[in-house]
């Protein structure tokens, strides 16, 4: 079967992302699309069966998705709602573990305790890739997506810690006993948590040096593509957590991006959003291709494992709710706290605890629980455990995802900042043109032609106007903005430009590669004017 995965993971690649093109054509979300699209087609006859590969995701998939969502991220605002973001990227994934666990070792017969737990380590930690997606579409709350953004940032680290321990408890239970388990488990937390945030900030440094040494933007974004690989693989060498390591750093390199080049930071935003387009079809199609091949493994007492499997995902679900509200509003029971302002409005944790969808990392890391094969010690319950990682991934997705949307509308928590966003970027747009002007009066001397100032002068007044076009004013007689005019007159020259320099390669009076200087050149410009 080796020998045939490599076209197999070829044509999922294609149809992937052609299930992608589709779902965003129609405004559809695509990860929970691909999901349902990987469901039909796992029982489609002559389709072959693609065993998700917990190396492929944990290694080749796992943390570039991670540090391309921290370079994107805001690390002013993760400060902001830090304590927030911790209650569940560790007291929330401390708590499904135990929860869910519990539930587990007393709804299947035989199921060891330490086995248990480790089920529920796997479904512990939520995947924020469709959440965010469905939240952006939608607009959904600054506050709510920053919360829900750096809980995914950070929660892998915690339940992939808790996995390990867990899991060798389960395989050798004598020899590993509950108070070595415990002390094991907080020294393995602590190490993965300090040497995880050690080594990325040290390798987020150290490569900001390094890029900032190349004024290279080529060569700068294929250093960036190896960043993640080498830092995850560092960091897990010295049994630091590899994923919290990736993550700081690429917090740390997102933040330091204003110093970099502007080819850089344009090569990279390319080359990053085109690698997750890629990643994220992957993985999402693979979820869904998974159900053949758990469904198989479970026997003749396939009936009662579905309905426990079941029962496990409302435990799951209703967990997230139970430590949400409390978190939120058992602190304003005391003064000091609720002297800090107005209690929070029940909405915001209501979509926070309905947002809690599960994603790869669960099922990578229930297929990495070692089943007998090859010599390896077999966990117990191994096929339980499985398919219950299963159904609350594909359940989580589908139920929750599937109504989000509704109820981000219903509860009327989209972002209501628009117009403020727009008048904040007039008012900073007003004060960078004011001061590129006065840059300008130092510099030009008497040797400096008067249309070429004026001409840099009128640009600079150009981009800070069209902000302030942007909002309106109602004594204003309505029509195309300047701004507007500007723009679609600007682009209908740059069509004319395009359309000359080709015309001049097809009869031969240019060479290709200067056909691709002036492109590259007017290319530049367009986007310049779609912002």
């Amino acid at each position: 079967m080796t020998e045939h995965l490599g076209p197999t993971l070829l044509v999922v690649f294609v149809v992937a992302l052609g299930v992608t093109a589709l779902a965003r054509r129609f405004s559809f979300s695509a990860p929970l699309v691909l999901v349902v699209v990987g469901l039909g087609m796992s029982f489609v006859p002559g389709v072959p069966s693609v065993p998700l590969d917990p190396d492929l995701v944990l290694f080749l998939v796992l943390p570039p998705l991670l540090y391309s969502a921290a370079l994107e991220s805001s690390t002013l605002r993760l400060r902001e709602n830090l304590r927030r973001i911790s209650q569940l990227a560790v007291g929330l994934v401390v708590f499904t573990t135990a929860v869910v666990g519990l539930a587990a070792w007393l709804l299947v017969p035989g199921l060891p305790l330490a086995s248990a737990l480790v089920l529920g380590a796997v479904v512990a930690p939520p995947d924020a890739v469709a959440a965010a997606s469905i939240g952006r579409r939608l607009g959904l709350q600054r506050r709510i997506m920053t919360i829900l953004e750096g809980e995914s940032l950070l929660n892998d680290a915690t339940a992939l810690t808790l996995f390990r321990v867990l899991l060798a408890a389960a395989i050798a239970p004598v020899a590993v006993g509950t108070g070595t388990m415990v002390l094991t488990g907080i020294g393995e937390f602590a190490l993965a948590a300090f040497g995880g945030v050690a080594i990325g900030g040290a390798a987020g440094w150290l490569l900001h040096r390094v890029r900032m040494t190349l004024n290279d933007g080529v060569l700068e974004s294929s250093v960036g593509l190896l960043v993640p690989f080498v830092i995850y693989l560092l960091a897990e060498e010295v049994h630091a957590s590899g994923v919290l390591a990736v993550v700081i750093a690429g917090l740390y390199l997102g933040h330091k991006a204003t110093e970099a080049g502007y080819a850089t930071r344009l090569q990279d935003q390319a080359v990053w959003k085109a690698l997750d387009t890629l990643l994220e079809a992957l993985v999402f199609a693979l979820i869904g291709l998974q159900l053949r091949i758990v469904y198989e493994g479970l026997g003749d007492d396939s009936a009662t494992i579905v309905a426990v499997s079941l029962a496990l995902l409302a435990v799951t679900v209703l967990a997230r709710f139970v430590w949400v509200f409390p978190t939120i509003y058992l602190p304003r029971l005391l003064p000091k706290v609720r002297r800090r302002g107005p209690a929070m409005s029940w909405r915001v944790p209501f979509v926070i605890s309905w947002a809690g969808m599960r994603g790869v990392v669960t099922l990578a890391a229930a297929f990495a629980i070692p089943h007998g094969l090859g010599g390896d010690p077999a966990m117990p319950g191994y096929n339980v455990v499985v398919f219950a990682a299963f159904v609350v991934t594909v359940g989580t997705l589908l139920l929750q995802g599937l109504t989000l949307p509704a109820l981000i509308q219903r509860l009327h928590v989209r972002d209501k900042g628009a117009q403020r966003d727009v008048l904040d970027e007039a008012a900073v747009k007003q004060a960078a043109a004011e001061a590129a002007i006065g840059r300008l009066d130092e510099l030009a001397g008497d040797g400096t032609p008067q249309h070429v100032t004026e001409q840099l002068r009128t640009w600079a007044q150009h981009r800070s106007n069209g902000a302030w076009e942007r909002l309106g004013r109602p004594d204003e007689e309505i029509g195309e903005a300047p701004s507007v005019a500007f723009t679609r007159l600007r682009r209908a020259m740059l069509t004319a430009e395009r359309e000359t320099f080709v015309r001049f390669r097809d009869m031969g009076r240019i060479d290709e590669n200067i056909l691709r200087d002036m492109l590259r050149e007017l290319d530049y410009e367009e986007a310049m004017l779609d912002r």
